[in-house]
């Protein structure tokens, strides 16, 4: 039987080789924690190669991402559908090996990695849904769910902001079965870390209530076993396991150098790190003993075998929350009611309408909406009486009562919206959360990372324009709505009225392919009667609100709180003799996913006076307006007043409106 050391160093091998060959990559990472990955993975982690969805797997989640050849290594190594093959097509054009790693591309892997800090967020997510989901159907005799969340961090990933953030949250909540590796091997790509990075890691994390196990020699197999059998006795608290480590462990010229991190070694140092680790194969190749030394398929059908017996006669013993289990958990379907009731709730809201503001019309949806989501769990950073996200059924998570369903995040945007994309990954959970509109800049990059994954994240932003009024330009979003649409897969939508956002949300919940985010408004907004026709358009992005007789002379389009000023605008035209339709869009992404001919309908393209009404930058509107079209809205930032002067001042009004369209019709 091979030792430790030579299971570890096939990892250093495949790491080296791979970037060696793709003259690419960061080698040092996997070559340091070779040994820690080793124990866990040989000695601990619960998991099926053959099945990596296996609902009560552990999660391993590689926070540092850059070091993506550990995963692989190990992943290939253990058994998983990962071929050599991969491996040495490392960071090569639609391999499963990309250069971070990257959920859905490559089996094994349950989140996408590389912006730092984010897995670890991540993985307070993944932590949270485990106790929560063990609290919900675990009964006794019956521990269905009951599995750890492992995650792999280093200094980078300490020094991002948003790692304080998952980890005084986590600590604060008491998140248990969360055992995260910091790898301290002292070295970022500057350099020694020592000038700009002192801190007392082990006392920052004592603080946040974590457990922290100290001064791990993460070379010594049976120190990084001690110290994880004393994480695994901690059971009020998450666990920091603190491991001194070298960059390049095993490369004689450059290990414990930045040389070590971010580049091949070289094919001379490759050669040199082979003879001190003696590893004696050629690149790529990887002993009969060292594979069977490494083989988890047995262990992991033995893990998921008895899993399933259990699960048997769970079914027996509880079968209606083994069938909700299947259902939330396993399958990740809505219940078979949500169709005909959620439907039902949106044509109550369209045929009652009120007058309301579109966060107060958010409330109203989740008050309809909710109580048939088990799986809904919401939360805001700070601002839940202002973003009304905490519905009658809500219940506030705790240290004391994981059962909750609703997550106070404090004021972290960034640490909430990675750790919804961890709640969303992890299965079982619709996961929402809430802040203003301008404070996702906070939160972009968790965002894009949502919209690459493809999940079904949801962010509720309120305080949606320059109608908030007196709190000024530092909190008057403009520029936002227009950059969240430019997210590839991220769909933004900005309704009108309450009948929108009821539609908005039903959709939030049923795409599961993509994340939403909702622009609402503080300020009440007229409610709009609909045919059965259009209630149904609103799903496809834009509609004809408001139309004429015959063709139109004009199109109006807007979203959101300037509908009604363009449906005003229409009217007063209307009396002047022109012909105007209205249209809104509430979801421009979607629209321009609808096929020719339905854009076509809505904006007929051989009328050419057009012009947009939004109360943010006019970026983007060019596309349905055309060059000889107008865009009503503001290139620069608003001012502290109330609402109704604000918008006055920037020429949101209808007489501005009515101006835009006859000099859109060459009547000045």
């Amino acid at each position: 039987m091979p030792s430790r050391r030579e299971l570890a160093n096939a990892i250093r091998a495949l790491a080296m080789d791979a970037v060696q060959k793709a003259n690419s990559g960061h080698p040092g990472m996997p070559m340091g924690m070779a040994d820690i990955a080793e124990v866990l993975w040989n000695d601990y982690l619960k998991h099926d190669p053959a099945d990596p969805k296996w609902p009560d797997r552990d999660r391993f989640l590689l926070s540092n991402g850059h070091g993506s050849m550990l995963q692989y290594a190990l992943l290939h190594l253990t058994g998983y559908a990962l071929p050599m093959e991969e491996l040495k097509n490392f960071r090569q054009l639609h391999s499963k090996t990309p250069g971070h790693p990257e959920y859905g591309i490559t089996p094994g892997v349950e989140t996408t990695t590389g912006p730092l800090g984010q897995g670890f967020a991540n993985a307070v997510g993944f932590a949270i849904a485990e106790e929560s989901l063990a609290q919900y159907f675990n009964r006794p005799s019956f521990k269905i769910v009951d599995h750890y969340t492992y995650v792999f961090m280093g200094d980078g990933c300490m020094m991002e902001g948003i790692s304080h953030e998952a980890a005084s949250l986590a600590g604060t909540l008491g998140v248990k079965k969360l055992i995260a590796f910091y790898d301290d091997n002292g070295i970022s790509i500057d350099g020694e870390v020592h000038g700009w990075f002192t801190d007392d890691t082990p006392k920052r994390f004592e603080a946040y209530g974590w457990h922290v196990v100290r001064g791990v020699d993460g070379h010594d197999a049976e120190a990084v076993k001690r110290a994880i059998e004393e994480a695994r006795k901690s059971s009020d608290k998450p666990v920091l396991i603190c491991c001194k480590t070298i960059i390049g462990f095993g490369s004689p010229n450059k290990e414990g150098t930045e040389s070590a991190h971010g580049a091949a070694l070289g094919a001379d140092e490759v050669a040199l790190a082979r003879k001190q680790l003696g590893w004696e194969y050629p690149p790529f190749e990887i002993p009969a003993d060292i594979y069977k030394g490494w083989d988890a398929k047995s262990r992991g059908a033995a893990f998921k075998g008895n899993w399933e017996k259990l699960f048997s006669e769970y079914r027996k013993s509880y079968p209606d929350l083994a069938a909700e289990f299947e259902r939330r958990v396993i399958k990740g379907e809505l219940p078979k009611d949500w169709k005909t009731k959620s439907q039902a709730f949106v044509e109550q809201v369209s045929g009652a309408g009120a007058e309301i503001a579109t966060r107060k019309a958010s409330e109203n949806t989740l008050n309809g909406i909710a109580p048939l989501l088990p799986e809904l769990i919401g939360g805001s950073a700070d601002l839940t009486g202002s973003n009304l996200t905490w519905w009658k059924g809500s219940r506030a998570l705790s240290k004391e009562d994981f059962a909750g369903n609703y997550i106070f995040y404090g004021v972290r945007e960034f640490g909430m919206s990675a750790i919804i994309n961890g709640l969303t990954l992890h299965g079982g959970f619709v996961a929402y959360g809430g802040t203003f509109l301008t404070f996702s800049d906070y939160a972009r990059n968790a965002l894009r990372l949502a919209a690459l994954m493809g999940i079904g994240s949801i962010y509720i932003y309120t305080h949606d324009s320059i109608g908030l009024g007196e709190d000024g330009p530092t909190h008057q979003s403009v520029e936002h709505v227009a950059s969240l649409r430019l997210m590839p897969k991220m769909e933004v939508w900005r309704p009108a009225d309450d009948t929108e956002t009821a539609v908005a949300w039903v959709h939030a919940v049923e795409r599961r392919n993509g994340p939403v985010s909702m622009a609402l408004s503080r300020q009440n907004l007229p409610h709009f009667a609909r045919s059965k026709e259009q209630l149904a358009a609103i799903r496809r992005g834009g509609y004809t609100l408001v139309d004429c007789a015959g063709t139109p002379d004009a199109i109006l389009m807007a979203t959101g709180s300037e509908v009604s000023l363009a449906a005003n605008a229409a009217k007063a035209l209307g009396e002047k003799g022109v012909k105007v339709r209205v249209v809104s869009m509430p979801c421009t992404n979607i629209f321009d996913a609808q096929d020719q001919a339905y854009r076509d309908s809505v904006l007929p393209p051989g009328v050419k006076a057009r012009v947009a009404v939004e109360a943010g930058v006019t970026a983007g509107w060019l596309h349905y307006v055309g060059l000889q079209g107008r865009v009503v809205g503001l290139d620069r930032y608003g001012e502290s007043a109330p609402a109704k002067d604000v918008f006055k001042y920037f020429g949101f009004t209808v007489e501005n409106v009515v101006k835009q369209v006859e000099a859109a019709l060459g009547r000045h």
